[in-house]
């Protein structure tokens, strides 16, 4: 697998990873069962993508953009699906998020 479709398998496994937590929320407890089963499969997809993408990229680097990319979404679909807070220095913290995933991107090494 090239380091690129290593980040691509990465970017979508962080985007289930956004799925099955906003998931929890419509399971009511998983009271609920069909949002239960696909929460329940958003994180067995989350998982196995990860997996996918340690076979190539360096498992910190991995971890910590794979745990962003799934606190950032889920901070927003928040926002946006919840009315959660929208205070300026929420929105500051979810931009440094974004900046430490760009930042370890751009100092992992293409050939790892």
């Amino acid at each position: 697998m090239s380091t690129g479709f290593a980040w691509l398998i990465l970017f979508v496994a962080g985007l289930c990873e956004v799925g099955w937590a906003v998931g929890m929320k419509y399971t009511d407890g998983f009271s609920r069962l069909w949002p239960s089963v696909w929460t329940v499969v958003g994180m067995a997809a989350s998982v196995i993508l990860l997996g996918w993408s340690l076979k190539v990229l360096p498992l910190g680097t991995a971890y910590a953009v794979w745990t962003g990319i799934g606190a950032v979404g889920t901070a927003i679909l928040g926002i946006y699906l919840f009315d959660e807070s929208r205070e300026v220095l929420r929105f500051v913290c979810i931009g440094l998020i974004v900046a430490g995933i760009v930042g370890l991107k751009l100092v992992t090494p293409d050939k790892y």
